[in-house]
């Protein structure tokens, strides 16, 4: 089942996610159908499950080896600086240069129920970053210097204009 995708201005995208307190068939069915949104989704890299508007703290993303699901992460280093382009489902057609650790260490649950800790160096790093911000409420507007955010909150609305006048 393909889920709503919150974008800028719901309020649920400024919530801090609760940890999964169990890999029972609800959390394995969100599962299931955050990475069916995530495929179905252009120019998708990850989707955080506070964007389709469930508080839990996990995460789908797929960087071309098929669909991955990360549960309670946490960093736990960070090391290094990278100051690149990013895109948001959530912020549709909107780029922002985000700085990002280059490399991060999280320790996670896999849907496996196995406790591991990941080492991501480069995209995965920044993916992994990327999504657990979501988690805690914030989004790639936040992250960058206020003129870069001036502007993309600019663009963002124009295009929201230009989809509501597409519908219509």
């Amino acid at each position: 089942m393909i889920l709503e995708i919150k974008t800028l201005g719901d309020p649920v995208l400024r919530e801090s996610c609760r940890d999964v307190d169990s890999l029972d068939g609800e959390v394995k069915g969100l599962i299931d159908h955050m990475s069916e949104t995530l495929m179905s989704s252009p120019g998708r890299i990850g989707l955080a499950a506070s964007q389709v508007g469930v508080l839990k703290r996990l995460f789908v993303y797929d960087l071309g080896h098929g669909t991955r699901c990360l549960i309670n992460p946490e960093i736990i280093e960070r090391e290094g600086e990278d100051l690149s382009e990013e895109g948001c489902l959530s912020v549709p057609g909107v780029y922002v240069t985000v700085p990002r650790f280059e490399r991060v260490k999280v320790r996670c649950t896999l849907p496996s129920g196995h406790r591991v800790i990941l080492e991501n160096e480069g995209l995965p790093a920044r993916v992994v970053q990327h999504e657990c911000d979501h988690l805690d409420g914030v989004l790639i507007v936040d992250r960058c210097d206020p003129e870069e955010r001036r502007r993309a909150l600019e663009e963002y609305q124009e295009l929201s204009l230009q989809r509501g006048q597409a519908t219509a």
